[in-house]
């Protein structure tokens, strides 16, 4: 009982940056949600390690991070068209015009074609850092590599993100 006690508090207490994980990387909130159920199931094979673990936020933001990029490595790619009407349904009204939603809902949506334009290792450490908040060292923990290289990528991302996006700007 008390096992099922601590699975269910790691679920209420995590399961919301697990989703934002999730969805910063597939950008569909039902494949983000099934991901993150996959992830819990995953805890459930091994909670015997939970004793073990000393930081859960980052052992379950890497079984989520995992599950997702095996779910994207199976998809390969996924067509990008869905994002904007995803966005204008996500995005917050607050008195806008339909004018300024459409331009903001098209700016979300050009971020996001930059970010999935970006190479491989920057683009993952800029959706931890960006989307989910993540420091330095925990993205380090969870892509397995140091906080030196967290840094450096991250920093080409956001150059490399710039670029684009004054690039995108200039061509108006």
């Amino acid at each position: 009982m008390a096992e099922e006690a601590a699975l269910s508090a790691l679920v209420e207490q995590y399961s919301g940056t697990l989703y934002r994980v999730a969805y910063s990387v597939l950008r569909n909130p039902a494949d983000a949600e099934d991901a993150v159920q996959e992830a819990f199931l995953r805890v459930l094979r091994h909670r015997h390690m939970l004793g073990e673990v000393r930081d859960r936020r980052i052992w379950l933001v890497r079984i989520v991070w995992n599950v997702v990029l095996d779910r994207k490595r199976r998809a390969k790619a996924r067509p990008e068209t869905d994002d904007v009407a995803e966005l204008a349904r996500l995005l917050p009204s607050n008195g806008l015009s339909a004018e300024e939603i459409a331009a903001a809902s098209e700016r979300h949506a050009q971020v996001l074609r930059c970010v999935e334009k970006l190479p491989a290792k920057e683009r993952q450490v800029l959706l931890l850092s960006a989307f989910d908040e993540l420091s330095s060292a925990e993205i380090a923990s969870i892509l397995g590599i140091t906080e030196s290289s967290v840094r450096s990528r991250l920093f080409r991302a956001r150059n490399l993100m710039a670029e684009m996006l004054d690039h995108k700007r200039s061509l108006r």
